[in-house]
């Protein structure tokens, strides 16, 4: 009996240490396991009883996520509404394919009514993205939790996002300046299992004598009706899975910057392996992911945690 309250007593310790350890610009997998306790299971049960009812928003929550990130870092700085005198990234063109805004203000709502002002918006978006991930059937994995919400949000900032029309040289080197390997940036583009682009993305594509004859015939039907058409990026838009790696074998991928990773020796061989072995690709994305998350953390005065995820406080 003495063992067992020792052991218990030992595990209690080690939750309370893992909760307030500083990790990785001050974050922690239990960040709010004293403060918030219920703010991961309300993320995950929102998340999942969304995709159930809208399958199709898994693609849009995790592009919010890469687009918050990759923009400032991850601040929920993609959040945020544009006012009178500014123009917010969420307006930019590249961030057509975000969606899922009002669940996060659903997630933000009861957030604040179980403990107020301290779950961040940017905390929000990025359990949102791997609760995401898991309900398409990808890998389950966790990340680090306390980031604080950023302040600025402005449309020419998202200028500097990688573009579909980027080649595997121009993804290499904007991938690397922001930390990735092209082992990484191969992995995050592997998100593209999930969801559509619009005509506007690929028509460039359809000049292209390399691709697959059949795919090509299928891209020209879509943009008949015009630049908003959707095309998926594989043949599972829902589920999350190493089809897209496969696409790309057969010269069916759908942006240029994504049949790219398969005609540069530096990525053709990763993609290969992706869309031979799942299981590879899954570990490298979540790791990948996790990388993503602590880009350009905000910490303390740098940062808030705002009680509307669409206005500064």
């Amino acid at each position: 009996m003495a063992m067992a309250n020792f052991l218990a007593l030992f595990l209690l310790m080690e939750l309370i240490a893992g909760g307030y350890r500083d990790g990785a610009n001050g974050l922690s997998m239990n960040y709010y396991v004293f403060s918030c306790p219920f703010a991961e299971p309300i993320v995950r049960n929102t998340v999942a009883s969304a995709l159930q009812s809208d399958p199709t928003l898994a693609a849009g929550l995790v592009r919010m996520f890469f687009h918050d990130c990759w923009i400032e870092g991850c601040d929920g700085s993609v959040l945020l509404d544009s006012t009178k005198n500014n123009t917010a990234e969420k307006e930019s063109p590249g961030n057509l394919s975000v969606r899922g805004f009002e669940l996060i203000d659903d997630v933000k709502r009861q957030l604040e009514n179980q403990c107020p002002g301290v779950v961040s918006c940017a905390d929000i978006v990025a359990m949102a993205a791997t609760e995401a991930v898991a309900s398409s059937g990808g890998p389950v994995y966790d990340i680090p939790k306390g980031r604080k919400d950023g302040r600025r949000s402005k449309i020419e900032d998202t200028f500097s996002a990688p573009a579909p029309s980027f080649n595997a040289s121009e993804l290499v080197r904007a991938f690397g300046q922001r930390g990735f390997s092209a082992r990484d940036m191969v992995a995050l583009s592997g998100a593209h299992t999930l969801g559509v682009a619009r005509c506007s993305s690929f028509k460039n594509r359809l000049s292209d004598p390399t691709m697959d004859s059949n795919f090509s015939k299928t891209l020209s039907k879509t943009c008949s009706g015009g630049d908003n058409a959707e095309q998926p990026f594989d043949m599972t838009r829902n589920n999350f899975d190493n089809l897209y790696f496969q696409a790309l074998q057969r010269k069916s991928g759908l942006l240029f910057s994504d049949q790219t990773l398969y005609s540069d020796p530096r990525t053709k061989s990763i993609a290969d392996g992706y869309a031979k072995n799942q299981a590879t690709f899954f570990l490298d994305f979540q790791q990948a992911m996790v990388k993503m998350s602590l880009l350009d953390v905000k910490e303390g005065s740098k940062g808030e945690v705002r009680s509307d995820c669409r206005r500064i406080n």
